[in-house]
């Protein structure tokens, strides 16, 4: 039983892979930076872009109190998920839809529109993506109306202050172009690497006589070697025989 399961065990020596992907390392660089040229041009070229916009609100409970405490804070922070609620509602998004003109499904907006606060604030940002700059700041701005009177019927809000209107996008928010060329030459580079390591793994032939000794456990007596210019006369003979047969056929 051990000599069969020494006889199924397959060594894999870590530094002779590290060896045999060295010794192909122009390869694997070539590939990559192929692929990653491919995936820069496609990017930049042949992929639509898609621009964001977004606009900033401030939601505050006016009480008879003029001071604010932590504890409306707290409040107004809990209630904030309230808010993205209700801006992402189907009420406010079909009203948009309305006012806009827009050739868009209540749903195809909601993907469109997100809501976010960051921590310990109580500003709501609206973002708005959109493959045209101009659409994308005319949602956004809208967004924002609609909400803000929503906002103050369902949740009996004194006022919703602006914070910042929406914005005209100059750069596009995706794709970016350097992370798809980097990705690509990452992927690349990995696909060369594992086919490499494949092709290796799964050729079993003997090329040498330490394979000999390593595999099968043999010690080799002797080595012939072939010279070139043998090989080249065996082959020289060999076209010499094909072509007087042919001669002698025809």
């Amino acid at each position: 039983m051990e000599e069969r399961r020494d006889a199924d065990t397959i060594e894999i020596d870590l530094l002779e892979l590290m060896s045999v992907l060295l010794g192909q390392v122009w390869l694997i660089l070539g590939v990559g930076l192929f692929v990653a040229l491919t995936a820069f041009a496609v990017s930049r070229y042949l992929v639509i872009p898609t621009y964001e916009s977004t606009t900033k609100i401030y939601i505050l409970n006016k009480n008879e109190n003029t001071t604010v405490t932590y504890t409306d804070v707290q409040l107004g922070s809990q209630l904030t998920k309230d808010y993205r609620e209700l801006i992402g509602s189907r009420y406010v998004l079909e009203e948009v839809i309305q006012n806009l003109g827009l050739d868009l499904e209540y749903v195809q907006l909601q993907k469109k529109v997100s809501v976010s606060t960051p921590e310990d604030t109580r500003v709501i940002y609206i973002t708005v993506e959109d493959k045209d700059p101009v659409v994308a700041m005319n949602i956004a701005n809208s967004v924002r109306e609609a909400a803000s009177r929503h906002i103050e019927n369902v949740m009996d809000i004194d006022a919703v202050n602006v914070v910042e209107t929406a914005n005209m996008p100059t750069e596009k928010a995706s794709p970016s172009c350097m992370r798809w060329t980097m990705i690509g030459g990452l992927l690349g580079c990995l696909a060369v690497c594992a086919i490499i390591l494949i092709r290796y793994l799964l050729d079993d032939t003997i090329k040498s006589s330490e394979d000999v000794e390593k595999y099968l456990g043999l010690s080799t007596l002797a080595l012939i070697p072939v010279q070139d210019d043998e090989t080249d006369k065996a082959k020289r003979r060999k076209r010499q025989k094909a072509s007087v047969k042919k001669e002698r056929r025809a």
